[in-house]
């Protein structure tokens, strides 16, 4: 048993900096490197782009990325853990294969877990019994499955843990909650069980704290967001774990950002629910008995965490097409440039109520104003807005009333208020709407599956 790891955080999302990943294997020593790629709506943009092409549906970045990064960490040692396969991880880990190929690498372990996406098997599991009903309204899924772009399981650390111990160095999934990146590393390296709930939720907590990459070195920090220093130059976190439990939070040294108190307990609130019951599915942490103590030189320790049995089920993401929508913007300047926009939406509003178009919902935001607060937005002198954009958005299951919408813009150019300008180019072309679908399923209907892909 390793007497500490070290497991460094290389994404928060799929979009996050490029070089992130680069900078964590290069700019000191680690042992693991964790990338978080997935959000909810993630799934269904790359079920979308496998329809297309049944290579594609995993985060398109990564073989790129592996050309910079795998000599390093081979010779480093740094094993590769990511939820970058999205809805393909298999496609991922050959497109990481010819990648290895193509740059001399010549011996390459990748485990593939298998079994999240359920989207296939919506049928049988109702005809099981399982109505897959909304967590939110409770309603069941079959008058919807007919329409789901994407549903898939939230596995946790356990199927890495199996890819880690066939050797793999790299370990690629599909849908996998975030923290169960990070604790995996830790039940593999510490030998931890898997029922010790304590040590479950201290891997959880760890791998919260690292899920949304810079957010908890200094970035999107709502405290004293201007003295963090060298943002440019971010450094992202790192947790230091050890055999019992606690870990520390730190970055590397030279790197931009802060690791404090305050940056480390912010991101603990993120997302979390009830501080009390952190559902995953290795464990249920309780955040409430998190201890943190500030260490100095950007180290924070976390210790003392408390957790309790899993729960009996996984969450299913599951996304299904839901009408078409479409936006427009247009820009008012000075003087009375409010004004001018609520009247072009009044305007645009009564234009569309006469052609007797059929929304479900109609948006308008004045940004510069309220597009932020919405109705707690503050009245402001008129006189101090040098200008305003409205954006006007519809939603709707009749195409046409959306595509009707769109050739209602352009005309408020010369029929509307004056000083108009902004004109998001075009008219605005219907898209489809994608909603989203929580739901739980019983473990006892889902298995994963772990395949070892060797050069």
């Amino acid at each position: 048993m390793k007497e500490k790891i070290k497991i460094a955080s290389g994404q928060g999302f799929w979009g996050d900096l490029i070089d992130a990943p680069f900078h964590q294997v290069t700019k000191g020593n680690i042992d693991y490197l964790v990338m978080d790629y997935l959000a909810e709506v993630t799934m269904s943009i790359l079920q979308k782009q496998k329809n297309k092409n049944p290579k594609l549906g995993f985060a398109k970045d990564i073989p790129e990325l592996m050309k910079r990064i795998l000599p390093v960490c081979i010779e480093k040692k740094i094993k590769i853990i990511t939820n970058g396969g999205g809805v393909n991880p298999i496609s991922c880990a050959e497109s990481i294969i010819e990648v290895a190929k193509n740059i001399g690498i010549n011996k390459l372990k990748i485990a593939v877990v298998l079994g999240d996406d359920i989207k296939d098997r919506v049928d049988e599991l109702v005809s099981l019994g399982c109505s897959l009903n909304n967590m939110e309204t409770n309603q069941s899924i079959i008058p919807i499955k007919e329409k789901l772009l994407s549903a898939n399981v939230y596995f946790g650390a356990m199927p890495i843990v199996e890819g880690l111990k066939l050797g793999a160095d790299i370990v690629i999934t599909g849908r996998t909650t975030d923290t169960g990146l990070t604790l995996a590393p830790m039940i593999y390296e510490f030998g931890w069980d898997k029922e010790n709930y304590d040590l479950m939720s201290s891997g959880t907590v760890a791998g919260h704290i690292l899920e949304c990459g810079a957010q908890s070195s200094g970035g999107n920090f709502m405290g004293d967001w201007q003295s963090i220093p060298n943002m440019a130059e971010i450094g992202f976190p790192i947790a230091e774990a050890y055999p019992n439990g606690e870990f520390i939070i730190t970055k590397h040294s030279g790197t931009g950002g802060r690791v404090s108190f305050e940056t480390v307990a912010e991101q603990l609130l993120y997302e979390i629910g009830n501080p009390e019951d952190y559902i995953t599915p290795d464990c249920v942490a309780d955040f409430t008995s998190i201890q943190l103590e500030d260490l100095g030189n950007d180290r924070v320790r976390v210790y003392n965490i408390k957790g309790k049995k899993a729960t009996e089920f996984f969450k299913v993401s599951c996304s299904y097409s839901s009408g078409y929508s479409a936006s427009a913007t247009l820009t008012y300047s000075w003087p009375q440039a409010l004004t001018k926009a609520k009247f072009a939406d009044s305007i645009l509003r009564k234009r569309l109520e006469n052609l007797n178009l059929n929304f479900e919902e109609i948006r308008t935001e004045f940004i510069g104003y309220n597009s932020c607060h919405g109705p707690l937005s503050k009245n402001i002198d008129e006189s101090l807005i040098n200008e305003i954009m409205l954006r006007v958005a519809v939603r709707s299951q009749d195409y046409n009333s959306i595509e009707r919408f769109g050739k209602e813009i352009a005309p408020l150019i010369l029929t509307g208020p004056p000083s108009v300008t902004g004109f998001a180019g075009g008219r605005p072309k219907p898209s489809d709407v994608v909603a989203y679908w929580p739901a739980l399923i019983p473990k006892k209907f889902i298995q994963s599956d772990v395949k070892l892909i060797e050069m």
